[in-house]
């Protein structure tokens, strides 16, 4: 087993903490469990590790547990490092290696097996895939040559007859005729016959592949069903439970049960220790999704670890995770900055959400708050959100057509909105236009990641307003509305490469602000239904 590392000297009992704290928290961790992360930061070599090459970086965890009287603490890392599973100093994964060696071994050399061949066919396919676009091409230039003469002799003979002409004379034009005819059927069939050929040597190849992809999917999920069998998890109580159980009726995603937490946990319920507290850090590059910076801690992912933790957490004294937008609004909150029969623009407060949340456990939201001062209205209906975290001008409609009116206007980029913001870092350059395509993180909710081939394009500008020795303020102006995607753009290493201070996902702060420094400042657009120009402002409140 992975001996516990015990701490020199040993902590007061004043130092423990009363609970565990949700690993879904955003909160800082525990400061023995930071204790732990600093020692553990001293025999982590990370240039032997490869955690400062480009995408290097790994998520590393500690677990601070009780041994009888003694304090200690646990280390893991996510995945796989040096592509081992198992390193010294570090607890094992989850999973029953006898069991998984029983199949891994075998189905991925089938894999393999089926993969090389799949590339093979694929580049079989590729000078097939190119004579054919030729064949057709040429054939499409000779056809359109052809029917340019046949043109030309339809005119001739067209013209020919408008004269009157004697019997030979007329037979002649219609044997012309039906020459033309037949030298475009001939060379229609002579087309589809040499196409016929090399389109049936392309279907052959590409049949065979699609039967091996279709294979290999099948395989692929047999094989993840019984990898996934090996992972069985306990409970602070006890109980076991198949890692397939704590997901059904879906999969389990990629990687769930490999993550440093439940490693951890697992190791510690099977040696008797009492967990005490838990913190997972980021150390080396950023992955080139971003989302990550070097030093900062994280809370557990909720897609991969959500039902995991849950579980393996049942029967020890933690805190529930936390509900984001729960918090406590006054309720004369958002206030009207700008209101006339058709529309109206208010401020909405951090820590309320625009729309109730998706579970429907969380209703209260500027639209429940709005219905509920316009009950005879058919609307309010929002054009446009704001993070939950993000406070600032919001805009609504009253009636379904003027909500129609500026919906299309936001379509066509004809309403502008202007935020502001404080990044916890410097930055290079006094202006410029981030660039980078975004998509949800299906892993880890709601966070987004950079992803250049499957991201939808996302286009921001920003000018700085100020300068401290540590911080930047900008104004941001996005050109497109992704999901968070003035948050990602600035904290993305080919973005700002500077997190909005007090982002509860992107920043990397260890004792984050009392709330995001992110406010939506101004709107502008031409009104709907008036035709006036309508410029709000309203200034943010940090």
């Amino acid at each position: 087993m992975a001996a516990v590392t015990y701490f020199a000297p040993q902590p007061h009992p004043s130092e423990l903490p009363d609970r565990f704290a949700s690993p879904f928290a955003q909160s800082p961790p525990h400061a023995l469990a930071r204790r732990a992360i600093d020692l553990l930061r001293t025999q982590v070599h990370r240039t032997e590790l490869g955690l400062d090459a480009p995408g290097g970086g790994k998520m590393f965890g500690v677990l601070v547990v009780a041994d009888g009287d003694r304090i200690g603490y646990l280390c893991a890392f996510s995945g796989m490092l040096r592509g081992s599973w198992a390193l010294r100093g570090f607890v094992p994964a989850v999973f029953d290696a006898v069991a998984r060696d029983a199949v891994w071994p075998a189905g991925e050399a089938e894999l393999a097996r089926i993969d090389r061949r799949i590339h093979e066919l694929e580049r079989e396919a590729a000078p097939l895939r190119v004579e054919l676009a030729e064949l057709d091409a040429g054939h499409e230039l000779a056809t359109r040559r052809l029917r340019e003469l046949h043109d030309d002799n339809r005119r001739a003979r067209h013209e020919a007859r408008l004269v009157p002409l004697e019997g030979a004379a007329r037979h002649a034009l219609d044997q012309a005729s039906r020459r033309d005819t037949a030298e475009r059927k001939r060379l229609v069939a002579l087309g589809h016959e040499a196409r016929a050929a090399l389109a049936a040597r392309l279907r052959n190849v590409d049949d065979e592949r699609l039967a091996l992809e279709q294979h290999r999917t099948d395989r692929s999920r047999v094989l993840l069903r019984q990898i996934h069998d090996s992972y069985v998890l306990a409970s602070a109580r006890g109980e076991r439970r198949a890692l397939r159980d704590l997901f059904a009726p879906e999969a389990p995603p990629g990687g769930a049960g490999d993550c440093a937490a439940p490693k951890l946990l697992a190791h510690a319920y099977a040696h008797g220790l009492r967990p005490l507290a838990l913190a997972e850090v980021w150390w080396g590059a950023p992955p080139a999704t971003g989302g990550r910076h070097d030093g900062a801690f994280y809370p557990a992912c909720r897609g991969k670890c959500g039902p995991i933790l849950a579980h393996m957490l049942d029967g020890l004294a933690a805190e529930p995770p936390p509900v984001f937008g729960a918090r406590a609004i006054a309720v004369d909150q958002p206030r009207v900055v700008f209101e006339d029969r058709w529309l109206v623009v208010v401020d909405k407060p951090c820590g309320l959400l625009s729309v109730p949340g998706r579970s429907g456990a969380l209703r209260d939201s500027v639209v429940v708050r709005l219905k509920q001062r316009y009950p005879d209205a058919t609307g309010p209906l929002l054009v446009h959100r704001l993070d939950l975290d993000t406070s600032g001008l919001l805009l609504a409609a009253k009636d379904r057509e003027t909500h129609a009116a500026l919906q299309a206007m936001f379509a066509r980029r004809e309403i502008e909105k202007r935020y502001v913001a404080w990044l916890e870092a410097p930055v290079d350059g006094d202006h410029g236009v981030i660039e980078l395509a975004l998509r949800v993180d299906v892993d880890d909710r709601p966070r987004q990641i950079h992803d250049p081939v499957h991201g939808k394009a996302a286009i921001t500008e920003w000018r700085v307003l100020e300068r401290t020795a540590s911080r930047t303020r900008v104004a941001l102006v996005p050109r497109t509305g992704r999901t968070h995607q003035l948050r990602v753009h600035a904290a993305h290493a080919l973005g700002l490469g500077a997190p909005i201070a007090g982002d509860p996902l992107y920043a990397r702060a260890s004792a984050p602000e009392e709330r995001m420094l992110l406010h939506a400042e101004a709107i502008g657009f031409v009104h709907p239904r008036t035709g006036e120009r309508l410029e709000l402002e309203l200034p943010a409140p940090f």
